[in-house]
């Protein structure tokens, strides 16, 4: 974390929708760290009850349960609140070519309630995750902000309507925002079950058990994998700039690093060898490459260093031995 950071940011109450959920409980536990009163929304669609637990005991958490797409669930969310952190959507380009009326649904028609009761409350500040899948065909790299292409599934054309929603909130209704592009975030809590898992945590569970990963494609795809904490400090650096030139912006959240599968396969396999030296003879397998998948990710950051002071604390490596020391203690 970045101890340049105020740590006490008590006189702030925080709304954190999608709370239950990877990066939501990450970003629940931090802002408690930092003696913030949190409210937490989740209706466990994709969050899991157990990321609350820790929470739960602490005085200045209090959770409803409730669903973006229900206007009142929102109202009541945002109620006495300065500052909402946007989680909660339905990841995955697979699930939104699977079923993009309820990934819209979600990630629009949910967004926009936020953003009307935020509106009606008088919230300060609405800080959302966007998505580095809007950057879509364009194939200049490093990503840079303002130069996006053709989105490329049904997901991504919702985190792109709403960076056009947050605009115009503040054009219309003078609602400061701050979109903050993730790029394949990795970390504690992520969870490697279910149809849709993130890559890292479904990879190292299936190294654990020697189970062969299964890359699409023949491995030569990158991403831009960011850990957990790099996201964390993007969030509180958003929440605390003071600089007005940092409002209303869209910011990469991401290290700045491009790692390919077959390089992340060779990395996991790096770390877990500490834990487990057979994980070494694990074979790979490759598979047909998945419809809607931008074959590379890398993200310029230099707009995040010159108007929010970011410095990502952790590097693909360095973010990887954390996040294999917690994946061994909890997906044994």
């Amino acid at each position: 974390m970045d101890n340049t950071l105020d740590s006490d940011l008590s006189h702030l109450k925080v709304l954190v929708t999608g709370a239950a959920g990877f990066i939501g409980s990450n970003l629940c536990e931090a802002l408690l760290e930092k003696a913030c009163k949190v409210v937490g929304l989740d209706n466990f669609s994709t969050g899991s009850k157990d990321n609350l637990i820790s929470l739960s005991y602490q005085e200045n958490f209090h959770f409803i349960e409730g669903d973006i797409r229900n206007l009142q669930d929102c109202q009541k969310a945002v109620r006495g609140v300065n500052i909402v952190l946007h989680q909660a959507a339905l990841g995955s380009v697979p699930r939104s070519i699977k079923d993009p009326i309820t990934t819209n649904d979600v990630n629009i028609g949910g967004f926009l309630n936020m953003l009307e009761a935020c509106k009606q409350e008088g919230v300060d500040r609405f800080i959302y995750a966007a998505s580095s899948s809007t950057y879509g065909d364009s194939k200049s790299l490093p990503k840079i902000e303002n130069n996006i292409g053709n989105p490329l599934s049904p997901y991504a054309i919702t985190k792109y309507v709403n960076e056009l929603y947050a605009a115009n909130y503040k054009k219309v209704y003078d609602l400061d925002t701050i979109g903050l592009r993730y790029f394949n975030v990795f970390g504690r809590k992520q969870t490697p079950n279910g149809a849709y898992a993130a890559v890292i945590p479904k990879f190292v569970m299936q190294l654990m058990n020697h189970e062969s990963p299964k890359i699409n494609g023949d491995g030569s795809f990158s991403r831009d994998f960011t850990y957990i904490d790099n996201v964390i400090q993007m969030n509180l650096l958003a929440m605390t700039t003071e600089n007005p030139k940092a409002l209303n912006q869209i910011y990469n959240t991401a290290c700045g690093e491009r790692t390919s599968l077959n390089d992340l396969v060779s990395y996991l396999k790096e770390g877990l060898i500490p834990f487990d030296k057979t994980v070494k003879d694990v074979q790979i397998e490759y598979g047909p490459e998945r419809k809607g998948d931008v074959p590379h990710s890398l993200a310029s950051i230099e707009k995040a260093e010159k108007y929010l002071d970011y410095k990502p604390q952790y590097n693909i490596k360095d973010g990887l031995k954390e996040a294999i020391k917690w994946y061994w203690v909890n997906l044994q």
